[in-house]
């Protein structure tokens, strides 16, 4: 048994450098940017926008839903959490659905419990149902989170899936641009029912879409893996050695794969379950959550105009997503990592900053202005794919971040902005030191490195 993993490490090796090989002699074109390929990642990519509007919900929301149903602090404080909460449900039967449904089955899973809740929050009178409608919510963001950049990259050709696993980003941004914008000038309750748009979009895209030729490989459905194949790459796209890759890498895992929670906490995979949930929760207690589903408090607050605060920070973020999705090939997920980090920190020390002074009626002219920027500087889109366990450790992570900062943001409006910084100061060390770069790898090559 001991020399089994080896061997596989080996043949896997030796693929890798025969890719290798064939990459410099010309031979790595794998396909043009086909319809089909377009059509599955919009359609994919709809999953995600319902996640950002999910997200997004509460900023533009809090002021109306809290006089409109009499809701006290710790009782809205709770429906924006309760998202965390499903998610951390969702999260916890990703892996299992989508390995089971596949990757397309996973999907219309999600979807259903989106609507459901979309539904039910647009109708609701009372707080209970509220709660129910956020946790199915929650329950799709989480399953989506997972399964959408998983699918994503299952299905992309590798020297353009730097690129498409981007866009989710800009994806999310978007989505929590339309929550932001669309819910200043319309009731919570018709934001709840515009919502639903994108889950009607994703239901009719998902019966034409196919399932992921690495999933029904790993299945056993090599037939059905090569004709997904090449829909996705086009009838003029030579697949035969992307799928003997996929084939080859399919079975080699299949024979050294001990089933498991446990087998994660396994020497070999030490680094990958450290780098995922490890730069996951640094990025979660960060402040992501805070900034995004309380944005309107803040901006109020500072006493910056909510709106032109929410309509500044959309366009920005969106710019700032279309930017790192032209050159996130060009320079690597790594270095753009770091650079995000550092926004973060920056931006959280700023705010702190600007309410500190307010706190001492200093620079009262300058406050909502360095409020802005410190908004400005934090991404609220950098959350990328991960694994089940570390899908989980996301979520949770979100839930605390959530939940607690209306409540430290009364305590101290600087002090919370000041433990944001200080803990993305903390993730640029740990990118700097653990975080490997992907660009222009292959999974398989990937996941080799890793598991090393």
């Amino acid at each position: 048994m001991g020399k089994e993993p080896l061997l596989q490490k080996v043949r896997i090796q030796e693929d890798i450098e025969s890719d290798k090989k064939t990459r410099v002699n010309g031979g790595d074109d794998d396909g043009p940017v086909t319809f089909v390929l377009l059509l599955t990642t919009v359609t994919a990519l709809w999953g995600t926008f319902s996640y950002g509007t999910a997200a997004g919900f509460t900023s533009p929301a809090q002021t109306g839903m809290m006089e409109g149903l009499n809701l006290s602090l710790a009782e809205f404080s709770f429906f924006g959490s309760v998202l965390t909460i499903g998610g951390l449900v969702g999260a916890a039967l990703s892996g299992r659905f989508a390995d089971l449904f596949g990757r397309r089955g996973a999907l219309w899973v999600s979807n259903s419990f989106c609507m459901a809740g979309w539904l039910m929050i647009a109708f609701s009178q009372a707080t209970w149902s509220l709660d129910i409608g956020r946790f199915l919510l929650g329950v799709a963001s989480g399953v989506t989170s997972y399964v959408v950049p998983v699918y994503i990259v299952e299905i992309a050709p590798k020297r353009i899936r730097g690129a498409f696993s981007a866009v989710s980003m800009l994806v999310m941004c978007a989505s929590m641009a339309f929550s932001f914008l669309v819910g200043s000038v319309i009731s919570w309750q018709n934001l709840a029912l515009f919502s639903t748009v994108p889950c009607v979009l994703e239901f009719a895209g998902l019966f034409f879409i196919p399932e992921s030729p690495r999933w029904l490989s790993r299945n056993g459905r090599v037939k059905e893996s090569e004709v997904a194949l090449q829909r996705l790459r086009g009838n003029s796209t030579n697949i035969t050695k992307e799928a003997a890759e996929i084939k080859k890498y399919m079975e080699n895992l299949q024979e050294s794969k001990e089933d498991g929670l446990l087998e994660l906490f396994k020497p070999r995979y030490s680094r990958a379950v450290i780098v995922g949930i490890g730069l996951l929760v640094l990025q979660q207690l960060g402040g992501l959550s805070g900034y995004t589903f309380y944005m309107s408090s803040i901006f109020n607050k500072a006493g910056f105009p909510n709106n032109v605060g929410v309509t500044i920070a959309t366009v920005v973020q969106a710019t700032m997503s279309v930017f790192g999705l032209i050159i996130v090939d060009k320079f690597g997920r790594r270095p753009l990592l770091m650079v995000a980090t550092g926004m973060m920190c920056l931006g959280s020390f700023i705010t702190g900053l600007s309410f500190l002074f307010q706190s001492y009626a200093l620079l009262d002219n300058y406050t909502s202005i360095s409020t802005l920027i410190g908004v400005l500087m934090t991404p609220m889109n950098i959350k990328g794919s991960s694994g089940t366990l570390c899908n989980i450790t996301s979520w949770s992570s979100n839930w605390f971040v959530s939940y607690t900062f209306n409540f430290l943001f009364q305590w101290s409006s600087s002090g919370v902005f000041f433990i944001y910084s200080m803990i993305s100061g903390m993730g640029i060390l740990f990118v700097m030191k653990m975080v490997p770069e992907t660009r222009g790898r292959s999974l398989e090559e990937i996941q080799a490195d890793v598991a090393r």
